[in-house]
């Protein structure tokens, strides 16, 4: 039997990057599949089609994550589709890097609104269906600026360390349920973004990581397949840095 087979997964963000490696190493254990993002565009819907290819249910859904109303309104409509929703990802999230004392309130504003605010919307909108099903697993993604802070990214790092508490807070609250709550924490990962990244950058990221070599999003996907399934029935709280050794 595959890890994830009848459970239904919730993932934000996830028509590209590491959100869209999670939502297809979830479907490949047997998981429907319900993601959101800003819009569903071309690329969204080629996610949705790579998705059903693994035989399960999928779905794309466009939807503002920061929106306290628009979250709820999607979270009832995949759960009228789905009927069950056993897994939630919040994944959506965005930067907006500059120096404190050149950062904007706006700047401020948006990632907190995107990272951290999306996911108390998700979950304040996921309780009372997980409450009732008496069972759920819940995956914050942070990152480990979260854990150890970075010059130049304050509003990323503040929100990702939220993420980090609210994980722990919500496994507090919801553990009775047999609600389970957990954060990964993902250091350097191999994308898009970091392969425009000169040689000398990446070679120098390289050597402060024990494992000599950047990750990959398979790697975070294989870390939030663990959790979202039973094998991880008794991890709750736990904040897991996929990071190669970099931050220990």
């Amino acid at each position: 039997m595959k890890l994830l087979e009848g459970k239904v997964a919730l993932i934000t963000g996830a028509a590209r990057g590491i959100g869209k490696a999670i939502a297809l190493k979830f479907a490949q254990e047997g998981a429907d599949i319900a993601f959101t993002d800003l819009v569903i565009d071309e690329n969204g819907k080629q996610t949705e089609a790579e998705i059903a290819a693994f035989g399960v249910k999928a779905k794309g859904y466009a939807s503002n994550a920061a929106n306290f109303e628009d979250t709820a309104n999607v979270v009832k409509e995949i759960h009228k589709e789905f009927g069950h929703i056993d897994i939630l990802v919040n994944n959506a999230g965005i930067t907006k890097d500059g120096l404190m004392m050149r950062m904007s309130e706006a700047q401020w504003d948006a990632v907190i609104a995107v990272n951290l605010k999306s996911a108390f919307n998700y979950i304040n909108a996921l309780t009372p269906i997980m409450m009732r099903q008496r069972g759920g697993s819940i995956i914050n993604m942070s990152s480990v600026v979260g854990v150890h802070g970075n010059a130049g990214q304050a509003n990323y790092a503040a929100s990702k360390a939220g993420l980090i508490a609210l994980a722990k807070s919500i496994a507090q609250e919801l553990g009775s349920r047999g609600i389970r709550a957990n954060a990964i924490a993902p250091g350097f990962i191999e994308t898009a973004m970091t392969a425009a990244l000169p040689d000398e950058v990446r070679a120098e990221w390289a050597k402060k990581i024990p494992l000599r070599r950047g990750g990959s999003v398979e790697d975070i996907a294989n870390v939030a397949t663990f959790l979202a399934s039973d094998m991880s029935s008794y991890v709750s709280g736990q904040v897991i840095q996929v990071d190669g050794g970099m931050n220990m």
